[in-house]
């Protein structure tokens, strides 16, 4: 992921440089200002790129694509057990987040009803979802349990979503409900993803879900969901107001900058951090693997030169949050930190759109980018430094 500049490419831009300069000295055919023109020209080409320097990573993974469907969030949250699993010294595992996906659906759907329509039913949750189906069912390995059916290269949720939406809204309209629409739902559903298995084996060993997930010791109660807005008391929980959060979830509330201080303690422990937040904005492009807050937003060059970036507050971020300017967008996990050639700070996230840009899927997100569009973290509770969590009186 650390942006090298190709050695060819400096000597070319050097030999060019020098060839310019000797041409107009010696023949006197080129005037000053056009020299002075050029060189500028050429100064800004040499420093026309980012460059990264990677200062801590937590091992993850390799990065997948989540395809068609709006499951970032299994993505994202999967990725980020596998690095806890991975910490904790229990192997690298490649987890399925359709199974995960397959059991939300189920209990949004109850949800659904039992709120008579008035809830939100669609492809998107939270973190704290998958650990929760983590907790409930257990976890499975990809290798048991792809979510794809046979000769599927991909996923693509919109017919079944569609589906499972339309049973949903006509069973609401009943004055009297049977007993046997869950039977019918899920059957459903596992056309479209498949069976969940009930017992499976792996590495020459025989599992259950729960007792798979028990083997990695994914322990839910280790991990918490924090975020930072101002129409709720600081250092207290509350239920996060957007639309994903159909289970209602709750979310410790942090002042931004002990927001982020959390997330560097994390890394510099050696634990990654599972990130959901906005990723509207112009300065962000999982293409170029950039994420910034240019002061000027309408430059040309946003993904190729760093600049000066937008000083964020508290103030500004909760405008932006019940503007609507601020929303879930995204799920992704980020995993380390790292510096441009001007010293400016950035974490690394790892994404969930494929292998794409010139960082293989992964992307530098700028401080001043994430305090002002994070909406929630999840992270281990040991990672939290000391003097914040005497703050939270609910940890």
């Amino acid at each position: 992921m650390q942006d090298n500049e190709d050695p060819k490419r400096i000597y070319l831009k050097t030999y060019i440089l020098a060839f310019l300069i000797f041409l107009s000295l010696r023949q006197n055919i080129i005037m000053k200002f056009n020299i002075t023109l050029i060189l500028l020209i050429i100064a800004c080409s040499l420093n026309a790129q980012y460059k990264f320097e990677i200062e801590k990573q937590v091992e993850c993974t390799d990065v997948k694509s989540q395809d068609r469907t709006g499951t970032c969030w299994s993505f994202a949250t999967a990725s980020f057990l596998e690095s806890e699993v991975m910490r904790q010294g229990n192997g690298r595992h490649d987890l399925s987040e359709m199974f995960v996906v397959s059991n939300i659906y189920k209990d949004k759907a109850r949800n659904y009803m039992l709120r008579q329509g008035k809830a939100n039913f669609s492809q998107g949750s939270l973190s704290h979802d998958l650990i929760n189906v983590a907790m409930k069912y257990g976890v499975v390995p990809e290798a048991v349990f792809s979510g794809k059916l046979a000769g599927a290269t991909s996923h693509d949720h919109s017919e079944m979503e569609a589906v499972l939406k339309g049973i949903m809204d006509g069973l609401i309209g009943r004055k009297k409900l049977s007993k046997t629409w869950p039977s019918a739902f899920n059957c459903v559903l596992d056309t479209y993803l498949g069976t969940a298995p009930e017992e499976f084996s792996y590495n020459g060993k025989t599992f259950t879900p729960k007792a798979f997930s028990e083997s990695l010791e994914i322990d839910h109660e280790d991990y918490v969901s924090l975020s930072s807005f101002t129409h709720h008391p600081f250092y207290k929980n509350f239920v996060l107001e957007i639309p994903d959060n159909y289970s209602n979830g709750s979310f410790i509330n942090v002042p931004m900058d002990e927001l982020e201080a959390i997330v560097d303690n994390a890394l510099d422990a050696g634990y990654s951090i599972a990130w959901d937040g906005d990723v509207s904005e112009r300065g962000f492009s999982a293409g170029e693997g950039i994420a910034v807050l240019p002061v000027d937003a309408g430059r040309d060059d946003v993904f190729e030169n760093p600049a000066e970036e937008i000083v964020v507050t508290q103030e500004m971020r909760q405008d932006k949050f019940e503007s609507y300017e601020t929303t879930d967008d995204h799920l992704m996990h980020l995993v380390g930190k790292s510096k441009d050639q001007y010293g400016h700070e950035y974490y690394i996230i790892k994404n969930s759109w494929g292998e794409i840009s010139d960082y293989k899927g992964f992307l530098h997100m700028s401080a001043p980018y994430f305090k002002l569009k994070t909406v929630a973290i999840m992270v281990h509770k040991d990672a939290i430094p000391k003097d914040i969590k005497q703050k939270i009186k609910t940890l």
